[in-house]
């Protein structure tokens, strides 16, 4: 998921994993090591992989081969090791399926509704089966489909779905605070908000269906997002049980078909959206009974990560990572004039660019202290599921894995005066993000659309889980030319007319400085990571930080 596109354990921690500050490393060294960020490179690959000829890059096509030959190729050379014991390659289990849906048909009313898919809903299927389908199940509102016991909350509370269809908002309870004060931090957006979150616990719960009500301003993007991404052929993880263990059923609505569904239960969507922000909810049964059902196609294949490394000096079993996934859409809802490839320029054909970028700088320099791994992940656009598989199966041990950054997109339209961390507060590589923003006398800015959990939405949070320092930021919106009016009008026209859209293709007129001044700074951060013996840590209270404080204690 492109950000910039979007932005309108024990206590007890060895001495290593003390977090050694980063005055460690003057900032002025740092910079006059940084050799050149090439953009030839950067324009080139990113052309490359976002030509019609890549066929919008999905896993498991020819698009893939494609993609991962040239990245194996680009990264050795740059002087790169096949990084996963002599190959370029961590195969990654996949099971596609490409779904035929019926209407939704919802019976009970004062009339019989039919919601049509596409216009009306999405529907699509976890469970690898050929057919799958849910008749007569009882529908019931249940807020926003949250059980978080440590925060007092549950929507579930009371409530047997077993068998039923749960209709979801998106995002959290409390997503229009001003502040950053809630129940589940105000403004800015929990895993639990996550769409990710709300069919998983729904699931757990028993639901036969679930459907989550879309909402531009919630979501962070239009319905025409969520319909070029939940249809065609869609990517899980392979699994022995084929997935029955979810819901047969998992969907979105629309705003609108959503107020109908509720003015069929004689209920207002605006009313029970606000009733449903209050702590001790209670669901709301419609007295309404949803039937659809879906045919499959089933492909199982595995994808893979590309993964290169640039083994270290002096401790080589020792860490820094850089992540980018390289996967787009494929074939898409075609345009007004036909073109169904979604081309993924931007998003991450850029972000792809930039690992071969910097492997070609670290190479420049030459070998740090630290071993640097270059990450190429696939699937990231159907849920993260090749970082996840990382995660689960990585290559390197990930309690001696320093820490990383993530790149998913790169500003293309011009330097701008400010730099954005997303999910501020989180980590100490924060410390090496403000010494490095400060000495370019850039202004350090918190993302202004916390409500949008952006950093739950990309790859580095599949690291970040397993207790990973990660970083992820971006150059900001107040460009050198044009101000923030101009950075603002570029982020919208992205969000509104390009993202996940055939007409993110690659623009012979980008301008890449802001790329490349971005660029120097992650290679600067990773650097005086890779040539220190530093072990930053996650801040006191944060989420990930127990799990890491585990980790290294047992290393």
């Amino acid at each position: 998921m492109l950000r910039a596109a979007l932005s309108l354990v024990p206590a007890l921690v060895l001495a290593g994993c003390a977090a050694a500050g980063p005055a460690d490393r003057p900032a002025a060294a740092n910079r006059a090591a940084t050799p050149e960020i090439s953009v030839a490179t950067l324009a080139d690959v990113t052309r490359i992989l976002s030509s019609d000829e890549y066929e919008g890059r999905a896993p498991t096509t020819a698009g893939e081969e494609k993609t991962v030959t040239l990245l194996a190729d680009h990264f050795a050379k740059a002087g790169l090791k096949p990084g996963n014991n002599g190959s370029w390659f961590q195969n990654v289990p996949l099971v596609e399926t490409t779904a035929a849906p019926t209407a939704l048909s919802v019976t009970g009313g004062k009339a019989p509704l039919s919601l049509a898919f596409r216009t009306d809903m999405v529907a699509n299927s976890y469970r690898v089966q050929p057919s799958v389908s849910v008749k007569d199940s009882d529908i019931v509102f249940v807020g926003y489909g949250i059980n978080a016991p440590e925060r007092g909350w549950n929507d579930y509370a009371g409530l047997d779905v077993k068998g039923k269809t749960v209709v979801i908002l998106v995002n959290d309870p409390d997503w229009q605070n001003e502040g950053l004060e809630g129940p589940f931090g105000g403004r800015a957006m929990t895993y639990y908000g996550r769409w990710t979150y709300k069919y998983e616990e729904a699931a757990r719960q028993g639901a036969a269906a679930a459907f989550i009500v879309h909402d531009t301003a919630p979501a962070a993007y239009g319905w025409n997002v969520v319909q070029s991404s939940w249809t065609g052929a869609q990517y899980n993880m392979d699994a022995a049980n084929n997935h029955m263990d979810q819901s047969s059923v998992i969907g979105w609505l629309t705003n609108d078909a959503a107020q109908r569904l509720f003015a069929a239960a004689g209920q207002d969507l605006a009313q029970l959206t606000v009733a449903a922000k209050q702590p001790g909810f209670k669901a709301v049964p419609f007295g309404l009974k949803a039937s659809v059902s879906l045919t499959q196609k089933i492909k199982r294949q595995a994808s893979r990560n590309v993964i290169g490394i640039l083994p270290g000096t002096t401790r080589p079993d020792e860490y820094v990572i850089y992540t980018a996934h390289w996967d787009h859409l494929g074939r898409c809802e075609a345009d007004a004039s036909g073109d169904d490839i979604c081309n993924g320029a931007l998003d991450n054909a850029t972000g792809t660019a930039a690992l071969v970028a910097l492997a070609e700088a670290y190479q420049k320099a030459g070998a740090p202290e630290r071993s640097v791994i270059f990450l190429a992940v696939t699937a990231e656009e159907s849920g993260l599921l090749g970082s996840r598989y990382y995660g689960e199966n990585p290559v390197y041990p990930l309690n001696k894995t320093v820490g990383g950054v993530n790149m998913d997109g790169l500003n293309v339209t011009g330097t701008s005066r400010d730099f954005v961390v997303i999910g501020p507060g989180k980590s100490e590589l924060e410390d090496y993000l403000k010494r490095e923003t400060d000495a370019r006398g850039l202004v350090l800015k918190n993302e202004p659309t916390p409500e949008a959990g952006y950093y739950y939405r990309s790859d580095h949070f599949s690291l970040a889980k397993f207790g990973v320092p990660m970083l992820y930021g971006e150059g900001g919106e107040d460009l050198v030319e044009g101000g923030v009016a101009a950075g603002r009008a570029a982020s919208e026209d992205y969000r509104t007319n390009r993202y996940h859209q055939p007409s993110d293709e690659f623009d012979p007129n980008w301008k890449w400085d802001g790329a490349v001044r971005d660029l120097e700074i992650y290679y600067a951060i990773g650097r005086a990571l890779a040539d220190s013996d530093a072990w930053p840590n996650w801040r006191e209270g944060d989420e990930f930080r127990a799990i890491r404080d585990r980790s290294r204690t047992g290393r």
